[in-house]
């Protein structure tokens, strides 16, 4: 570096003169929906599928001149690249000539090998009695080898301690940036650092609580966002915001797309939770408090405030032939194909997420844990989880909880006649309800054979889900058995 004595070295420092020391973090997600648990992330080596935005804000003095400005209080997986350094009260006041980022941690090895040469004082338990070693040191590979003053020479693989005389130059004890600046003045000036870190990720977690009466279907929603700093440094008193949203990143290959799922709870009180707005194609969060973000740590806010008496449905559901979003590409001829099947009836949950439901508002992906009250002690039991993919206002949500202990149901193909170009086939499906109350249930048949199809016969009314799949819809007293029969004719050229 050049005219290096005419160069002054600036630290900015916690205990320095600051009167601006602000940060604010902006966190990101790129984990898929419900994949993240707190314990994976105990190993603080292990890989956090998210990063952050950080700024930094604080009072500086700049000198007239070319002059080093070093930031030590950065992450230590800071990636460089996005770093940028700007004065926004007085922009140019100083001009960045080049920056580095130094990050030769300090650590016992390397100040092992930093000492090599140099004379240090060894302590040692052996036998049970405590011996000092000094001397100088001379190797530190596969342990460490000690010259003493009389010359004689000891290796020792295993020590207690080891003390130097001082801390050697070139070795930092936090990731540093480190800018040459060019100055106009010679003044004060609030400076401004942002860039992007790795080692930090949000997630939600909802909690429904069911109450059932008769056909009667309520619900209480809870959600908690879940953040996790595995970045290297901690974070006091800070500004936090979350962006939800597929924000594309360019990646190697090798790394997975990015998914950032989303939250909000505009319709809710906002002084207990996030509040949302839209920022581009995404949704910008804001915690409007302050929170302390420590390294290797995981924090839980509240997401919004519990939506209390929301409308909901309990469905079951039988689809014999478990296909499901089928795709058309050649006509199945085989006759034996889903000849029979007896799989379980499930039970899935389903709300809308309006307000006139009593919720509307936009739902991050995550993992959503239902409970019901028992209401012979009052106590909650879990009857289920699933995965919710992010969801807008004005959506329906639906949940698959588990399957059904006294519905059953079975599918069997009672007559098939296979022409040129055409088939025609017959099904008999039975439900069964076992239970001491009456239920519902939902038949579902996708017709997969071919997108050319015409219902024959049917012993009951069904409903046209979709271009491929019929629906019917039925109601079993107690102990009540219902067979339903139907005749789909296909075509093709």
């Amino acid at each position: 570096m050049k005219n290096l004595l005419k160069t002054t070295v600036f630290m900015i420092m916690a205990s320095s003169q600051v009167q601006a020391d602000d940060s604010a973090i902006t966190v990101y997600s790129t984990a898929a929906a419900g994949s993240i648990s707190p314990e994976q992330f105990q190993n603080p080596n292990s890989h956090v599928p998210g990063y952050a935005m950080i700024k930094q804000d604080r009072m500086i003095f700049i000198k007239k001149g070319q002059f080093e400005l070093k930031f030590d209080n950065v992450t230590s997986q800071i990636d460089p690249t996005t770093v940028s350094f700007s004065t926004p009260n007085n922009p140019g006041v100083a001009t960045v000539l080049d920056q580095n980022y130094q990050f030769d941690i300090v650590s016992a090895q390397k100040l092992l090998e930093k000492y090599v040469g140099e004379q240090v004082i060894v302590e040692q338990t052996s036998g049970g009695a405590n011996k000092t070693i000094e001397g100088k040191l001379l190797g530190t590979n596969g342990g460490i080898i000690i010259q003493e003053s009389n010359g004689s020479v000891i290796t020792l693989r295993t020590y207690d301690s080891v003390a130097f005389p001082s801390l050697p130059g070139g070795l930092l004890t936090k990731p540093t940036l480190l800018w040459l600046l060019n100055g106009k003045d010679s003044q004060e000036e609030l400076a401004r650092v942002t860039y992007q870190t790795k080692g930090m990720t949000w997630w939600a977690d909802y909690n429904l609580t069911l109450r059932e009466d008769g056909d009667k279907c309520e619900m209480d929603l809870s959600s908690w966002v879940s953040l996790l700093n595995q970045a290297g440094s901690s974070f006091d008193n800070t500004k936090l915001k979350l962006i939800a949203g597929d924000v594309h990143r360019a990646e190697p290959q090798q790394v997975q797309r990015r998914n950032v799922k989303s939250y909000a709870m505009s319709s809710m009180d906002e002084s207990a939770g996030f509040q949302e707005k839209s920022l581009f194609e995404y949704h910008l969060y804001t915690l409007p408090r302050r929170v302390d973000l420590p390294n290797n740590s995981t924090k839980q806010i509240e997401l919004f405030p519990s939506a209390n008496g929301v409308e909901c449905s309990k469905d079951l559901v039988f689809n014999g032939s478990q296909i499901f979003n089928h795709r058309y590409y050649n006509p199945i001829a085989d006759r034996n194909y889903m000849r029979s099947a007896k799989p379980k009836v499930k039970a899935y949950l389903s709300f809308e997420n309006k307000k006139n439901k009593g919720l509307g508002m936009p739902l991050p992906a995550g993992r959503i844990r239902v409970s019901q009250m028992d209401n012979a002690d009052g106590s909650l039991e879990f009857i289920g989880e699933d995965i919710i993919d992010h969801t807008p206002r004005n959506e329906t949500i639906s949940i698959e909880l588990g399957n059904s202990f006294d519905v059953v149901g079975e599918r069997k193909q009672t007559n098939i006649v296979v022409g040129k170009n055409e088939i025609t086939e017959t099904f008999e499906i039975k439900i069964r309800n076992q239970k001491e109350t009456s239920t519902k249930i939902k038949v579902i048949e996708p017709l997969y054979r071919w997108s050319n199809w015409e219902i024959k016969e049917t012993s009951e009314e069904y409903v046209k889900q979709n271009s491929s799949t019929i629906e019917y819809n039925v109601k079993l007293k107690p102990e009540e058995e219902r067979v339903i029969t139907y005749t789909v004719h296909y075509w093709w050229k």
